[in-house]
């Protein structure tokens, strides 16, 4: 007798400080969809969230409209314990992509949202999208190998400190082939409809690194500020691709310099400051 398969669900990784009072903030990852590529932010970001990370399984080989009721599903579920609150949504490079699907399908469910190098740039790259029709022909053992060898690409390694880039490298090596190969396909896949995009009239702020040696996030920064009506770009002229691991990277300061933080975010700082 076999042992059926248990299928694992996304979850939200929660910080040991939780802060129900707080608006939430959601992180969406990258394509190593752990979660935990945002640890170095998380201390900036509890001045005035409740924070969220996303978890992805890594078996998890589901489509976008599955993925994106999943978040919802988790997001409602937060939003049960307290209602009132106000919540950000962000999400970073194949995070980007699912922060837009989740955005369209529930429009109104979020005061503002934050898209950091989405990949939605891939199909701005001919070469990306031709490359990763290949790599269906890479043995699987090949894919530890090339981590090393894309860590340059997906970061700017001087402005990252050892144990963060160890950590990152240990990230992607963990991933199995199948799902990174299934992730790309999502990626390659990827459409929005402008005309939903057009329906997003709260604050977006486009965080765009000027580095990116992985994709074209600058000119993707560009091009969907032209459909988001209330849109800022934010161009960081050192980052690269993974840039919330870099040292002197702090998302909530970036927040609060460009006037991005609502009432009831400068409130809930103001009550831990008091505090």
């Amino acid at each position: 007798m076999t042992t059926p398969k248990v299928s694992l669900q996304p979850c939200f990784l929660t910080p040991k400080r939780l802060q129900p009072e707080y608006p939430l903030f959601v992180y969406l990852p990258g394509m190593d969809g752990t979660g935990q590529l945002l640890r170095s932010q998380t201390a900036g970001l509890e001045a005035g969230f409740d924070v969220r990370c996303l978890a992805i399984p890594r078996e998890d080989l589901t489509s976008w409209e599955i993925l994106t009721n999943n978040v919802l599903d988790l997001i409602h579920t937060e939003l049960e314990k307290s209602s009132q609150r106000p919540v950000y949504l962000c999400g970073e490079s194949f995070g980007g992509c699912l922060a837009q699907k989740v955005a369209v399908a529930a429009p109104h469910l979020f005061e503002r949202i934050i898209l950091i190098n989405p990949a939605s740039s891939f199909h701005l790259s001919p070469f990306y999208d031709w490359a990763s029709q290949f790599s269906y022909f890479v043995p699987s053992y090949f894919f530890d190998i090339g981590a090393l060898g894309l860590l340059p690409f997906l970061a700017t390694l001087s402005r990252i400190s050892r144990s963060d880039r160890q950590e990152l490298l240990k990230t992607m090596r963990s991933i199995p082939s199948e799902t990174v190969l299934w992730r790309l396909s999502l990626i390659r896949e990827f459409r929005v409809d402008e005309k939903q995009l057009r329906l997003l009239t709260q604050p977006v702020l486009l965080l765009a690194s000027n580095q990116d040696r992985l994709l074209p996030s600058l000119a993707e920064a560009q091009r969907l500020a032209k459909i988001l009506p209330d849109s800022k770009i934010v161009v960081l002229p050192e980052s690269g691709h993974a840039c919330l691991l870099e040292t002197d990277m702090n998302l909530y300061k970036i927040m609060k310099k460009y006037n991005f933080l609502d009432n009831s975010v400068k409130a809930a700082e103001a009550m831990q400051v008091g505090g």
